[in-house]
């Protein structure tokens, strides 16, 4: 493994909201873990890390990585379980396996239980930063400083010229639904309650206006989601969630 610091990539990956993405290193190996995360980090990334499978899962609850670095074997479960147990409350979280295996049969039990792809020990810093840099592209929920889109899914959103189109087909929305959905796709994946909506969307406090709300999002649904698989959901007394459809 070649233990020289990734250089800087032209463009940095954010989150739709600004906020720096953010990346779980799972291994039992502490130097390992250590070189991994100052490159990582040199990217600007937000970096948490476990050494066990048990620390893993509850580090995902608790950090909600947009992606994860997960090594094979680990002390007290395998990659594998690592796997299943966080999927079951991020479904499409992707994972770049690390595993000093080179066994054909290894690399495709990885990918077969649902990782998105692996390299092999030794490995430079530099490729899995490019890999996992392409794993968050491909996964759609980050967006580059540089771009005025905003992509959730297959849900792009051009903020400098106002286009929106789902699946490649273009949506026109009136200037209201425009920043509703802005704000939605701003923050994926985040339950957005009636009042904060009305806040940042509408500039003036709750007072009763709730079902401006509800309406501009029925708007949105019709134009979004008909006849599609859904990406706005209602959490019923909490607000209303963007995210990619399954």
């Amino acid at each position: 493994m070649t233990a020289t610091n990734a250089a800087p990539s032209p463009t940095k990956l954010q989150r739709p909201d600004g906020s720096p993405v953010r990346v779980l290193v799972v291994d039992d190996e502490d130097n390992l873990t250590e070189l991994l995360s100052m490159a990582l980090r040199y990217e600007g990334w937000a970096v948490r890390t476990a050494a066990s499978g048990l620390a893993a899962v509850r580090a995902a609850k608790e950090f909600q990585p947009d992606a994860v670095v997960l090594d094979m074997m680990l002390p007290d479960f395998d990659g594998l379980e690592v796997l299943r147990r966080m999927r079951g409350d991020s479904p499409t979280v992707p994972v770049l396996f690390l595993t000093a295996k080179d066994a054909v049969e290894d690399r495709v039990a990885g990918l077969t239980a649902g990782g998105d792809d692996y390299v092999t020990k030794p490995f430079s810093l530099e490729e899995v930063v490019a890999r996992v840099r392409a794993l968050m592209r491909r996964a759609a929920v980050v967006t580059d400083d540089s771009s005025s889109l905003l992509v959730v899914g297959d849900l792009t959103m051009d903020e400098d010229s106002h286009e929106v189109t789902r699946g490649g087909t273009q949506i026109n929305l009136t200037a209201t639904e425009f920043e509703l959905l802005r704000y939605l796709m701003r923050n994926p994946k985040r339950v957005l309650s009636k009042a904060q909506i009305l806040d940042r969307v509408w500039n003036y406090d709750f007072g009763g206006q709730a079902n401006v709300v509800e309406l501009y999002i029925s708007y949105l649904r019709k134009k979004i989601d008909a006849g599609r698989a859904p990406m706005i959901h209602t959490m019923r007394g909490v607000g209303y969630v963007l995210k990619p459809a399954e």
